[in-house]
C-alpha cells in the first residue's frame, strides 16, 4: 500500500499512523463482571502513555483528581468516591489514583456504594489494561498487604518485579514484606536494589540493622 508513495509521502503517513495508534485508547480486555468493563465514554487512556497524558489527563485531573481528592479531603466535581472513580474510569492504570482509592478502602473497607467498585476491582481493571504496567501490581500488593493477606500481596510484588526488576519502589515494598515473612536473605536482596536504584526512604534498611541482617552489597566500596 505504501509502494505507490513518494518516501516524503510514506514518512508524512507513517508519523500520521502512529499519532493515531498513540492516541486510541488501550484495546478493551475481559474482566470478572463484577468489575464491570473497560470501555468508557472517555477513555480508557493509558496512564503510562505520554500522548494519552497530554491529550487527555490535564481534563481529567482539573475537574476530578484534584489535590484535595488526592488527599481524600473532599470531591470535586461530585462525592470524593465519585471523583476517584471517574479518573479511573477514564485512565484505569492512573497510579495516584489508584494509590488514593486503595488508602480510601482500606480506611473504610465497606464497598463505597452500588456505583463503585471494591478496590479489588479497581486492581484488577488496571492490571488487566495494562498487565506490563508494574505500578497496580505493587499497589495490588500494598493493598492486600494491608488486608493482611501476606501470600497475595507476596504474588502480586513479584509480577511486579518480574515486569521491572529493578524497580526501586517495589523492591523496597517487597524486602519489607519478605522480612515480616521472616525471608531475610529475599529481604536483604530487595534492599539492595532499591538502594541501588534511589530508593531514599531509610526504613528497609534500618529494619534489617536492628535485626543484625544488614551487610552492604559485595561490590560496595
Amino acid at each position: 500500500m505504501l509502494g505507490r508513495l513518494t518516501r516524503s509521502s510514506a514518512m508524512v503517513a507513517t508519523a500520521i499512523i502512529a499519532a493515531a495508534c498513540a492516541l486510541a485508547p488501550t484495546a478493551v480486555a475481559q474482566l470478572d463482571p463484577e468489575c464491570g468493563r473497560l470501555d468508557n465514554a472517555y477513555g480508557p487512556y493509558d496512564y503510562t502513555n505520554g500522548m494519552h497524558r497530554r491529550e487527555y489527563l490535564r481534563i481529567v485531573e482539573l475537574r476530578h483528581f484534584t489535590p484535595k481528592v488526592e488527599g481524600l479531603i473532599a470531591g470535586e466535581s461530585g462525592g470524593l468516591i465519585h471523583d476517584i472513580d471517574y479518573t479511573l474510569r477514564a485512565f484505569p492504570n492512573h497510579h495516584r489514583a489508584l494509590y488514593a482509592m486503595v488508602r480510601f478502602q482500606l480506611k473504610d473497607p465497606v464497598r463505597p456504594g452500588s456505583r463503585y467498585y471494591t478496590a479489588r476491582c479497581y486492581l484488577e481493571r488496571a492490571t488487566t489494561f495494562k498487565p506490563d504496567d508494574p505500578i497496580p501490581r505493587l499497589l495490588y500488593g500494598i493493598y492486600l498487604q494491608g488486608k493482611d493477606d501476606l501470600e497475595g500481596a507476596r504474588d502480586q510484588y513479584e509480577m511486579a518485579l518480574r515486569i521491572d526488576p529493578q524497580s526501586a519502589e517495589v523492591n523496597y515494598n517487597a524486602g519489607l514484606l519478605y522480612l515480616k515473612l521472616g525471608e531475610h536473605e529475599k529481604a536483604l536482596q530487595a534492599a539492595h536494589t532499591a538502594y541501588a536504584n534511589g530508593h531514599q526512604l531509610p526504613g528497609l534498611r534500618n529494619q534489617l540493622k536492628r535485626r543484625g541482617l544488614w551487610q552492604p552489597p559485595a561490590d560496595s566500596s
